[in-house]
């Protein structure tokens, strides 16, 4: 079911995704937390929603009464743009998977674990992280539906938080390494699992924009009959965003990176 609501008159939507703070130690995690909250100072006058596409954390996991330690420049930056009637929604992503209701109850975030279909001023979008969407990479599937099970998070939560967050912190930083810089090649239309994924929704039904995080690449691409496939970069080398005027939907750079940005037009 497509989610409508009526934008606010002038009023913008902004898509953001991949902050991964906590990476890769606190001193660079900060200045880029820092460089986020200007962000989000520099879009509260104009914005009506803001929707986060995952990835906000390099790990989050929510004990029964304890949360992870940090990100209170981010998290109350958040709380005031909620607190001021900014709609806040969030997609968890393969780093953020395992929250639970502190977002909703503290943030009013509007919470997804699966694509959703939003309408916005007549324009449809396809909203999702997109980690195990398309194609391939069977085994990350797997491993993405064993850390979903209700069962294997109550498993990781018998962990005291300091050996779970040390152990959860130490696999992060094994899968950066174990993925190198494969993640900033451009594989083309034809072989990038997200746009094959893209067409596999179009043949079934029209959307505007289809917007995904994940990827950490920044690509705004025309996939025909007035269908763009939007990547949302991240906030470690691209600093992009995408913005939503209420007609057309503009990705860009709050570092001036533009340059960086994948277009066909």
């Amino acid at each position: 079911m497509i989610k409508q609501v009526a934008s606010s008159l002038n009023k913008k939507i902004y898509f953001l995704s991949d902050f991964h703070l906590g990476a890769p130690d606190h001193a660079r995690s900060l200045q880029r937390e820092k460089i986020i909250i200007q962000f989000l100072d520099q879009v509260k006058g104009d914005a009506a929603e803001i929707f986060l596409l995952g990835d906000m954390f390099d790990f989050w996991y929510e004990y029964r009464k304890v949360v992870p330690k940090g990100f209170v420049r981010l998290l109350g930056k958040l709380a005031e743009l909620s607190d001021s009637g900014i709609r806040l929604h969030f997609f968890p992503g393969n780093h953020d998977m395992w929250v639970k209701d502190y977002f909703k109850d503290e943030l009013n975030m509007s919470m997804y674990t699966a694509p959703t279909a939003f309408e916005r001023n007549g324009k449809k979008f396809w909203v999702a992280h997109g980690d195990g969407l398309g194609p391939g990479d069977h085994g990350y599937k797997r491993l993405k539906k064993l850390f979903r099970n209700p069962v294997a998070k109550w498993l990781f939560g018998i962990f005291p938080p300091m050996m779970g967050m040390g152990l959860a912190n130490f696999l992060s930083r094994r899968s950066r390494a174990k993925t190198g810089t494969s993640e900033e090649k451009f594989l083309g239309a034809d072989k990038e699992w997200l746009m094959i994924y893209c067409r596999e929704i179009l043949a079934k039904e029209h959307f505007d924009y289809l917007v995904f995080g994940h990827r950490h690449l920044a690509i705004d691409f025309n996939l025909g009959q007035g269908s763009r496939y939007i990547n949302l970069g991240d906030w470690i080398n691209y600093y992009t965003y995408a913005e939503f005027d209420g007609e057309q939907m503009q990705l860009r750079s709050f570092q001036g990176q533009e340059e960086k940005i994948i277009r066909h037009s």
